[in-house]
Order: C-alpha cells, then structure tokens, then sequence
C-alpha cells in the first residue's frame, strides 16, 4: 500500500499558496492583497517560506498518512 498523504497535503498547499491566486503577501499596493493574479519575486519568496513551514510541520510533525489500496 502506498502511502498518499505527503503527496495530496503538498499539492492541497501547492495550490492553496500559488502567489496571487488567493492571496499574495506582500502585494504590489498593500501588504495583503486578494485574488490580484500578480506576483513578484518577493512574493514568490514569501510563499515558498510559508510553504516550506507548514509542509514540515503536517509531514514531520504531525504525521499526515493516507493509505489507499484494495
């Protein structure tokens, strides 16, 4: 049995933290903007940073396991 939970927890946060999508942190005019479809390098930097904690957090820290099989 594969163990899917690494890959559908990083593709969920993959998405969820695409710079500009939702959100980007800093935006181009204020520090939080929604849904602009913009981004630069900073952002871009932001994110990966916000991506890399809570990906070791659900990984490491928690344990995040989801077993598929027949």
């Amino acid at each position: 049995m594969a163990d899917w939970g690494p890959v559908f927890i990083a593709v969920v946060l993959f998405i969820l933290l695409t710079p500009g999508l939702l959100f980007q942190m800093p935006g181009k005019n204020r520090f939080v903007e929604f849904g602009n479809f913009q981004t630069s390098g900073l952002s871009i930097m932001v994110h990966a940073i916000i991506y890399f904690g809570l990906i070791a957090i659900f990984l490491l820290a928690v344990g995040v396991h989801m077993y598929v099989g027949s």
